[in-house]
Formats: structure tokens, C-alpha cells, sequence
């Protein structure tokens, strides 16, 4: 990888650091009132209102407190959550895999999913199965992710009653081995199906422009001029041919199920990154809030490191550019 995307990326991630510093502060209300109530609020003394502000760093200018912000980061803290009154790097240690393990099982669903379909809708391209599939697929697009959630769980929790309405694990339950992993993929299904049907329309508009631009090259002719069977040149030829844009996307994709799972996992009451981020806006927690975007920013900055890498791998053209 040549220097000026290395650059690059470090210059993106000080663009994030100082607009992860800012946002949380553009947002209206005092966040002392937010964190302590307005009762708690009245009946402090002022001196003790400025201790708990010079604990928090409020009684600082934006530079000083910006001076804070990168001295903690340099040592590995995330700063401390005075509305949970826990450090934020616990806080986000406990719902991190959660979101890990939404966010990461759509992206292999989704793009297995808009690999088929985008395969086979592409290779019977004008056929009524293509036209179809693309106007089930661009229908789906059309719809926002909580949206489709909100379906899902009116229909199949509420009407049907077949999955939980919300949460990861059944509060209380006790249970253990396969019983506690059966209840997880309960509580998970529908929030899953929902960021995969949302993430699905990406690959497979991708890949079926990739394959009717790979129909029209002569090795598709070559390969059936040899005797190969139709799905061996669908698959093994064409649809290889047709994995580099999809590896490319995988960076944009990783950003576009980050921003997606934080809406469906409100909407899920799941106990991801989402939900956080929810109560954080909601009481101010300005210290919990630059963890959050910080640690999302981070991820998607290493996804586009990581297809940058595996693209570079798949066509070593792009090694060159």
C-alpha cells in the first residue's frame, strides 16, 4: 500500500478524533442538568455544582478540555461515564459483542445472499426471474432499516408471537450450553433478517452490474465453446470475475450495517452499541458518546484499511494505483 493512503487513513482519523470531540458539544441542553435531574440540581449548593463541573471538565475551555480528551486517549482511557458512574471503556465492553455479532453475521449474510441473487439475476438477465428479483430488490431498498424492523416485529413478535420482542437473552432464565445459545439466537433472528434485508440490495446491485459487464468478455464464449457446463461458467468463471467489486465495497459496506444495526437495535431493544448511543444522546454522557463514535469510526477506518488489502490481493492491478 503506497504512503499517500497511509496518509490518508491518519488523516481521517484526526478529522474523527476532533469531530468526535465537537459533535457531542453542539448538542443542545446543559449536561450537568441531563446527568444530575433538575431536583438533584436545586438542591446542590453552587459550590458544589462548580466541584462536580471541574470534575467533569465542563469549567474548562474547549481547547483545554480538547488538550484532556487526547491526553486520556493516549493512555488507553475512554474517559469515565459519570451518568453510569463506570469507566467508558466498561460500559463499552458489554455491549460491544453484541453489536459485533449483529453487525458481523448480516455483512456474511447479506453478501452471500447478493452474491446469488445478483449471480443468477445477472446470468438470466431480461428473463421475468431477473425482473423479478430486481423489483423485490430495489422495493427493499426503498425501505429505511428501522422500518423493515418494525415489520418484522409487528408481524412475527407481536401478531405471531414466534420470537421475543426484544432484548438478547431471556432476563433471569439461568440457562446454560445450548439452551443459553438457542435463547440468543431467538432474541437475535429478527434483528439479523432485518440488517440483512437492508444490507442485501448493496451486493447484488453490485454484483449483477459486474456480471453482465463479465458476459460480454471472450472467455465467457471461450468457456462454453470447451464443454463446460452452465454453472461452472456461472460460478467459476463469471462470478469470480465478479467478486473484486464486491470486496471493494466491503468497507462501505461494514460503515452502512454499523449505521443501520444502531437504529434496528433500538427498535429491538438489543443490547448493542445502538442502544447506547440512545441513552448516552439522552442524558449527555459527552465522555460515553466520543467512546462510542470513536470506537465505530475506528472499525470502519480498519474495514477500509482491510478491503483496501484483500482487494490489492484479489486484482494486484490495484497495487499500482
Amino acid at each position: 500500500m503506497r504512503k499517500k493512503k497511509i496518509i490518508t487513513y491518519l488523516a481521517a482519523l484526526g478529522f474523527i478524533l476532533i469531530l468526535n470531540f465537537l459533535l457531542p458539544r453542539l448538542l443542545p441542553g446543559d449536561p450537568f442538568m441531563a446527568i444530575y435531574g433538575e431536583e438533584a440540581a436545586l438542591s446542590l449548593s453552587e459550590a458544589a455544582k462548580e466541584e462536580l463541573r471541574a470534575k467533569m471538565n465542563l469549567d474548562k475551555s474547549l481547547i483545554a478540555q480538547f488538550k484532556v480528551y487526547l491526553l486520556t486517549l493516549a493512555k488507553g482511557d475512554l474517559g469515565y461515564s459519570y451518568a453510569l458512574n463506570q469507566p467508558v471503556r466498561t460500559v463499552i465492553s458489554k455491549v460491544l459483542p453484541w453489536t459485533l455479532l449483529l453487525v458481523g453475521s448480516a455483512l456474511i449474510l447479506s453478501t452471500l445472499i447478493g452474491l446469488i441473487l445478483g449471480i443468477e439475476s445477472g446470468w438470466r438477465r431480461g428473463t421475468r426471474a431477473d425482473r423479478w428479483i430486481l423489483l423485490t430488490v430495489v422495493g427493499l431498498s426503498a425501505l429505511p432499516n428501522f422500518l423493515i424492523g418494525i415489520l418484522l416485529l409487528l408481524f412475527f413478535a407481536v401478531q405471531l408471537g414466534w420470537f421475543p420482542l426484544g432484548g438478547a437473552v431471556t432476563p433471569y432464565s439461568g440457562f446454560t450450553g445450548t439452551a443459553y445459545l438457542l435463547d440468543v439466537f431467538k432474541h437475535l433472528f429478527l434483528p439479523l433478517l432485518a440488517l440483512t434485508l437492508a444490507q442485501v440490495p448493496r451486493s447484488y446491485l453490485l454484483t449483477r452490474a459486474s456480471v453482465l459487464g463479465n458476459l460480454s468478455y471472450p472467455y465467457v464464449r471461450t468457456a462454453a465453446a470447451k464443454g463446460l457446463k452452465p454453472l461452472q461458467i456461472r460460478y467459476k468463471h463469471v462470478g469470480r470475475n465478479s467478486l473484486l467489486p464486491i470486496s471493494a465495497s466491503l468497507g462501505v459496506s461494514v460503515g452502512s450495517a454499523l449505521a443501520g444495526s444502531l437504529f434496528i437495535e433500538i427498535v429491538f431493544s438489543y443490547p448493542g452499541m445502538g442502544s447506547l448511543i440512545h441513552q448516552a444522546i439522552a442524558q449527555r454522557d459527552y465522555p460515553l458518546l466520543q467512546g462510542i463514535l470513536l470506537v465505530i469510526a475506528l472499525t470502519v477506518i480498519l474495514a477500509n484499511l482491510a478491503t483496501d488489502i484483500l482487494a490489492s490481493k484479489i486484482d494486484p492491478r490495484i497495487r499500482k494505483e
